[in-house]
């Protein structure tokens, strides 16, 4: 169908609710996922929010981190602004925890990142990787922004 457009937010939704395996399993699917851009990861008991990321660009042809840090996608795409943001293209990229946290210079620190799907006051709404250990719409503090990057382009 000519002038059909999905974003990587639409493709991300299509995920809502895999989830980890519990026990001494994986989800094939999340291993996937991981194994992309890493040969290391045995189970789905490892950080894979930036693995769902990734996943979900390769499948588009977008432009990603090709690597698990989430912090890593503070070098992909193009910096806005959170008055800029919309769900579709726009990558969040956000403190682990507390505030003692490094800033967004830091790269190969601990951190997590999914795609903008909203503000509610004082909140981001994230739709993400390994949320609660699935796929997931979660809110989280504004103040954890560390970035937010805009997809774009195709990648060869």
């Amino acid at each position: 169908m000519q002038g059909l457009i999905v974003t990587p937010y639409d493709l991300a939704l299509r995920f809502v609710g895999l989830r980890e395996v519990s026990g001494s399993s994986a989800n094939p699917q999340i291993l996937t996922m991981l194994r992309l851009d890493e040969e290391w990861p045995e189970d789905d008991v490892v950080p894979w929010c930036s693995a769902f990321i990734n996943y979900i660009a390769w499948l588009l042809r977008l432009p990603r981190s090709r690597r698990l840090r989430a912090r890593s996608w503070l070098l992909v795409g193009r910096p806005i602004g959170l008055e800029e943001a919309e769900p579709g293209f726009d990558v969040v990229v956000m403190t682990k925890g507390g505030a003692d946290q490094p800033g967004p210079d830091v790269i190969d620190a601990p951190g997590h990142v999914g795609f903008f799907a909203g503000t509610e006051r004082t909140k981001v709404l994230v739709l993400g990787g390994n949320q609660d250990d699935s796929v997931s719409v979660k809110r989280y503090a504004k103040s954890r922004i560390l970035g937010l990057r805009r997809l774009s382009g195709v990648q060869g």
